[in-house]
């Protein structure tokens, strides 16, 4: 049975449609028993961010280093996450408010745009609401819900997600200053890094065992980016003390 079919016989989806902006930027409304194939991550924003003073937020652009774009988002709390999602391994595409999720209540028909739209290596779409546990209202708890159930019968993962733990967060934004290409220097300097830490060793006491820290350590950190290099980060900030293996290695995950 196909997921199309599957979705024919939920009376739930009679009501559900999503609208997203075509490869022409035509808005399509289409219902969501037929959207389970639309590339979301390839799709434009089908919200214009707003820059201007007095808005109370902090909108601008990320560089992605898994889809070499930018992506959008409105907050600092948004950067931090669309960085996690640049930062996990299992995801090849991310977009920002990908679709408009339409909807009947019992006073009107509605609405909600959820932040992003992230596609994994192995197919399966992740949607993600961007939302601290202190400014939930009624009326964002019961677009959370909708589109955790319109998720559901898409086959899709559906997360609402507030602050990241502060270490990890540090991490990453530390890490993401080296997820650009060109940070990953000789071939040589790489493969010198792997095999230095394929038994686990101090970060700083092995980039100085590969030669020049100045031309080492953002090979290091391109790698750890890439997570060819792991180290516990949501356990303490990385310093030089901290422990770092290859992937392959035996020892502790991130």
């Amino acid at each position: 049975m196909t997921a199309a079919s599957a979705l024919a016989g939920q009376p739930a989806t009679g009501r559900l449609a999503l609208g997203f902006l075509d490869a022409k930027s035509q808005e399509r409304v289409v219902p969501l028993e037929q959207c389970w194939d639309v590339a979301f991550e390839e799709t434009a924003p089908v919200r214009a961010f707003r820059w201007s003073r007095g808005l109370g937020h902090f909108p601008g652009w990320w560089w992605a280093a898994t889809t070499g774009r930018h992506v959008g988002y409105e907050s600092w709390l948004e950067r931090d996450h669309v960085q996690a999602l640049d930062f996990d391994r299992e995801i090849v595409g991310i977009a920002s408010q990908p679709f408009w999720l339409h909807w009947e209540s019992e006073r009107s028909r509605l609405r909600h745009t959820p932040d992003y739209f992230a596609r994994r290596a192995d197919g399966t779409g992740v949607v993600v609401d961007v939302r601290a546990d202190d400014r939930i209202e009624p009326k964002d708890a019961e677009a959370f819900a909708v589109t955790a159930q319109a998720c559901a019968l898409l086959g899709w993962e559906f997360r609402r997600v507030g602050e990241i733990d502060p270490t990890l967060r540090g991490n990453v934004r530390w890490l993401a200053r080296y997820r650009h290409p060109r940070c990953a220097g000789r071939a040589d300097i790489a493969h010198r890094l792997r095999e230095v830490f394929a038994a686990s060793a101090p970060l700083m006491a092995g980039a100085e065992e590969v030669g020049d820290r100045l031309a080492v350590l953002p090979a290091l950190f391109h790698l750890m980016w890439r997570q060819e290099l792991l180290a516990d980060l949501a356990r303490a900030r990385l310093g030089l003390a901290t422990s770092v293996r290859t992937a392959d290695a035996k020892g502790g995950s991130r």
